[in-house]
């Protein structure tokens, strides 16, 4: 992880995409006075989304077996549906 000011980014910004694309580096770029942001390669960033996406859709599939396991599930028939 590196970490560089908005001035030094500006001047190189492509020697830091190519890291942070080639090389898998996250840039951190410090702003004086302003909030930080992070440069990274996309393929990163789909990582971490994914990442974020699953985490979200395995914590409802606990809280579902938590309601089931506490008795607040209800049990239903399937219905058949003819295919024409």
């Amino acid at each position: 992880m590196l970490a560089v000011n908005y001035s030094t980014i500006r001047n190189n910004l492509k020697n830091y995409c190519d890291a942070a694309t080639d090389q898998h580096e996250t840039v951190i770029v410090t702003r004086k006075g302003e909030k930080n942001v992070v440069l990274m390669s996309l393929e990163q960033y789909n990582s971490i989304m994914k990442a974020a996406r699953n985490a979200e859709y395995l914590s409802k599939i606990d809280r579902a077996i938590e309601q089931l396991e506490s008795g607040q599930g209800t049990a239903h028939e399937l219905i058949e549906v003819d295919d024409e």
